[in-house]
C-alpha cells in the first residue's frame, strides 16, 4: 500500500509519556532534533516506515459528534498542513492528547516520535505526511569491536531494536474533507490496554471507498473459496484453482461489482450462490465492515491483490502446474498398480 522509496524524513520531534493512571509525567524536548548523521536518517526510515509496506487498511479521523475538527489529532495535522501551526508545537499538542489517552494501567511508558515525511506515496498519490510512533519495549545488545589486537565485548542496555516498532500511525495530507487516509499499526496483545492507541487516541474508522471495498471483497472471495466452500461441497483443487481463475477474470474485466450478477457469472450454483451471501454477511460482522452489493471496482487494488490468487497446482515436489483456464482439459486419476494419483492433461501445441 505504502511506497516511500522517494521519500525524505524532513522534521523529528522526540518526547516521553508515562501512564496518567499510574501518576506518571509527560517530559516534552524544548525543540525538534537536528539530523546530521548520514546514516541515522536512514535507520529512522526503516524503523517507522517498513512496517507500512504490508498494511492493507486505511483509516480515517472520525469523531461521534461527526464534527472532525473535534479529533484532537485531526484538528493538529490539518492545522499544520495547512501552515497555522509550527512543526514543534503540533508534535507536544500531540503528545500531551497521547499521555491524555494513557488510561489503562497496563500501558507502558515509552518514547513518542513525531515525524514529517516528504514524498510518500499511497495509492499511487505523492504527498506528505506526519507520522506519531511510539517505542515501549526495550532491549540488550552485545556490542563487538576490536581493540589491541583482539576483541572487546560489551553490551547496550534498554536500547531499541529497529525492526520492532511497537505502536505508529501515519497521516497523509490527502482526503482532509473526509478525515485524512490514515495508516495505522499496533504491535502489541489485543488485549484492553492496547485497544486505546486506535479506539481512544487517534479515534480513526475503516475507510469504505472504492478502494478499501474492492479489497476487502478480495480477501472475502479468497476466504470463501479457500474455506467456505470445502467444508460444503467436496472440490479437487483444481476446481478450487479455476473457480479463483474465474473470479479472478470476473475482477479484471468487470468496472463495477454486481452481488448477484457475480454469484451467477462465477459461482453458477444457487446453492453456492446462497452461501456465498451468508458467508459475506458473517465475515462483515465479524470484521466490522460493510462490502456494498453494487460499487465501483478499484483497478489498482485488483492488480495488486492478483497475486494472492494462485493458480498453481503443486505435485509433491517435483511438479507445479500453473492453470489459467479450462478446466475441463486437466482430468485427475489414479493409478492402482503405482499407488499413485496422476493428471493428464488435453493441449494443442507447445508454446
Amino acid at each position: 500500500m505504502l511506497s516511500y522509496f522517494e521519500a525524505s524524513l524532513t522534521e523529528l520531534s522526540v518526547h516521553r509519556v508515562g501512564n496518567k493512571l499510574l501518576d506518571e509525567h509527560f517530559i516534552l524536548s524544548e525543540s525538534p532534533l537536528t539530523l546530521n548523521d548520514e546514516v541515522l536518517p536512514k535507520l529512522l526510515m526503516q524503523f517507522f516506515l517498513v512496517p507500512f509496506e504490508k498494511v492493507q487498511e486505511v483509516y480515517h479521523f472520525m469523531h461521534s459528534s461527526d464534527d472532525l475538527l473535534l479529533n484532537e489529532l485531526f484538528n493538529y495535522a490539518k492545522s499544520y498542513f495547512d501552515g497555522d501551526l509550527h512543526f514543534h508545537e503540533m508534535s507536544k499538542r500531540m503528545t500531551k492528547h497521547l499521555y491524555e489517552s494513557s488510561n489503562h494501567p497496563k500501558i507502558k511508558a515509552g518514547e513518542v516520535y513525531i515525524a514529517h515525511f516528504d514524498r510518500v506515496q499511497l495509492e499511487g498519490e505523492v504527498t506528505d505526511a506526519v507520522g506519531i510512533f511510539k517505542s515501549e519495549n526495550k532491549e540488550t545488545y552485545l556490542k563487538v569491536y576490536p581493540e589491541q589486537g583482539a576483541f572487546k565485548l560489551d553490551y547496550e542496555e534498554e536500547a531499541i531494536n529497529i525492526h520492532k516498532l511497537d505502536k505508529g500511525c501515519l497521516i497523509v495530507n490527502t482526503a482532509t474533507e473526509l478525515g485524512y487516509k490514515v495508516l495505522a499499526i499496533d504491535q502489541t496483545n489485543k488485549s484492553s490496554e492496547a485497544v486505546y492507541w486506535k479506539d481512544h487516541f487517534l479515534q480513526i474508522k475503516i475507510r469504505n471507498d472504492n478502494h478499501q471495498q474492492t479489497g476487502n471483497l478480495m480477501q472475502l472471495c479468497k476466504h470463501f473459496v479457500d474455506d467456505k466452500l470445502e467444508e460444503t461441497f467436496e472440490m479437487e483443487r483444481t476446481d478450487k484453482i479455476d473457480l479463483l481463475n474465474r473470479t479472478m477474470t470476473y475482477f479484471k474485466e468487470k468496472e463495477t461489482f454486481e452481488l448477484d450478477a457475480f454469484t451467477e457469472e462465477v459461482l453458477g450454483n444457487e446453492r453456492a450462490a446462497s452461501l456465498f451471501k451468508e458467508y459475506k454477511s458473517d465475515f462483515q460482522n465479524e470484521f466490522d465492515l460493510d462490502i456494498a452489493d453494487h460499487f465501483e471496482l478499484s483497478g489498482q487494488v485488483v492488480k495488486k491483490q492478483a497475486k494472492n490468487f494462485k493458480s498453481v497446482l503443486k505435485l509433491d515436489k517435483n511438479f507445479h502446474i500453473y492453470i489459467h483456464g479450462k478446466r475441463e482439459l486437466i482430468e485427475k486419476g489414479y493409478d492402482e498398480e503405482k499407488g499413485m494419483h496422476y493428471y493428464t492433461l488435453y493441449f494443442e501445441k507447445e508454446q
